[in-house]
């Protein structure tokens, strides 16, 4: 707990982006075990949208991490481009009646987005992996 107030006072907008997408991996494993269209699932269902933005705005903001980057940008940003261009989407799919479409471009962003992005975390050379791993070799 102390490094994550640590990481809170040095750190502000990767403290928000955690926070944001361990929202988005809860969130979005409810979401996607409960059932769909009812009140309850559009609540929830903005909510995880609103965090998935978050994730993604303050991912511009991150930079470096250890790996091959170009101007501070590295492989991960692309996530967050095509997050950004298909959470809008996702959203459209679903005002304009095509559940199927949305249903497979939230379960997409889910798992790319969420379980992938979050694996790639847990790399040595990335701030929270190595935390993790130091961690676990004590």
């Amino acid at each position: 707990m102390n490094s994550f107030m640590q990481l809170l006072q040095q750190r502000p907008v990767v403290f928000v982006h955690i926070v944001a997408a361990l929202g988005c991996l809860v969130l979005g494993a409810v979401l996607l075990t409960r059932r769909k269209g009812t009140t309850t699932h559009r609540a929830l269902g903005w909510a995880w949208v609103v965090a998935m933005a978050t994730v993604t705005g303050t991912s511009l903001f991150i930079r470096g991490g250890g790996m091959v980057n170009i101007a501070g940008f590295s492989p991960i940003h692309l996530l967050s481009l095509t997050v950004a261009v298909l959470l809008p989407r996702a959203i459209l799919q679903a005002r304009a009646g095509r559940i199927a479409a949305h249903r497979q471009s939230m379960r997409a962003l889910y798992f790319g987005g969420c379980v992938v992005a979050g694996l790639f975390t847990l790399l040595p050379a990335r701030l929270l992996g190595a935390q993790l791993w130091t961690a676990l070799a004590v």
